[in-house]
């Protein structure tokens, strides 16, 4: 295997395909590379832990075809570094080599029969719009849990409900949901269940792609866009009853500027430290943000803001409150509260395609 490239585009296709690795050695070393393949005038590198694949694949000046497997975050290491302009990649006896002008690395590969086979899809792609698809993921990915003690939860809901496709994720604490107008994805009433690792990845890539391709499969979801695909096994097991947790409207509603609050919301959340929400006391006034951390200090911001309805206050996690107001779109976002102790719903003001649901915290 002989092959030259430009540095950047080798890089980002090493990079992307890098994320498919596992950071663990574990029981099969292997799975920590990537592997290179060079057929044609083509390189393809793939990632993959069993769970989640990537594979880029991009053109090059080809002069022996062959395939490696090399460690993935040493060779994303190596090229990153690498000077700019063309880059030579040759697969020797036992070793490969990564040259670029008077700078020269020599890697050992792995094991490459040991390198799991990763079939084609057999179904036909339904065609998203890149931009809508990349709004959504953004806004609703980052609601879905971390914690792995409850798969579902670490999972994106696919829904097709009334003639929408339901994008939803929850952590227990906050509810995202995204509506799309592209229900076909799905058969009527159908649900499937996407790692949350996968989408974020999705997402992360979507921004130069006009397109995403997805294949929905019985147990594996397929998302391609530009030259990279991107493979992961769907989440078994019956997702939480999203629209239960949505409470009934409320006459509570405040409205502000999306980016005033997020402001304000970056400076109060100074001071809170450790497991201190951050407080809105809402009113006549507007909206007042304060934050107390015992023996630190505390700090307090006053929003003009147009409240209607009885006058309280309501604490939540600031990270969690922070997040959803980035979330919305729109220059305004509508907070709705029932009372202190009950979910908020949030929406941008003009866009009711989308809400986030946040559990107050207790205060004393």
């Amino acid at each position: 295997m002989k092959f030259r490239c430009e540095r950047e585009i080798l890089a980002d296709a090493v990079a992307a395909a890098g994320r498919g690795a596992t950071s663990s050695t574990g029981t099969s070393p292997v799975l920590s590379g990537v592997r290179f393949d060079v057929r044609g005038e083509t390189l393809t590198v793939t990632g993959t832990d069993l769970e989640l694949s990537v594979r880029a694949t991009v053109p090059v000046g080809v002069e022996a075809e062959g395939a490696a497997v090399v460690p993935a975050r040493l060779v994303a290491d190596i090229v990153k570094a690498l000077p700019a302009g063309s880059v030579e990649v040759a697969l020797g006896t036992d070793q490969m080599t990564i040259s670029a002008q008077r700078s020269e690395f020599s890697v050992r590969p792995l094991a490459l029969d040991d390198f799991p086979a990763l079939g084609e899809p057999s179904i036909e792609p339904y065609v998203l719009p890149a931009n809508e698809m990349a709004v959504a993921l953004r806004q609703v990915v980052r609601a879905a849990s971390n914690e792995d003690t409850r798969p579902v939860l670490t999972g994106v809901l696919l829904a097709a409900e009334d003639d929408t496709l339901k994008v939803v994720a929850t952590d227990s604490y906050r509810l995202a949901v995204r509506d799309l107008p592209q229900a076909a994805l799905l058969a009527s009433g159908q649900r499937v269940l996407v790692p949350a690792r996968a989408l974020n990845e999705v997402q992360r890539l979507l921004g130069d792609a006009d397109e995403l391709r997805v294949y929905l499969g019985e147990n594996e979801a397929v998302f391609e866009m530009g030259g990279v695909r991107i493979s992961t096994r769907l989440i078994p097991g019956e997702y939480p009853n999203f629209k239960g947790l949505i409470p009934p409207a409320s006459q509570n509603v405040l409205t502000v500027a999306r980016d005033a609050l997020i402001e304000a919301l970056r400076r109060v959340r100074l001071l809170a430290q450790g497991s201190t929400p951050v407080r809105l006391t809402l009113g006549d006034g507007g909206l007042q943000l304060s934050a107390i951390t015992t023996d630190v200090g505390e700090a307090s911001e006053h929003l003009d803001a147009t409240y209607t309805g009885e006058a309280m206050t309501v604490a939540f996690n600031p990270d969690y409150l922070t997040a959803g107001v980035d979330a919305v779109s729109g220059d305004e976002v509508a907070i709705t509260f029932s009372d202190p102790m009950r979910p908020a719903v949030m929406r941008g003001v003009g866009h009711e395609d989308y809400l986030y649901l946040l559990m107050p915290v207790r205060v004393p």
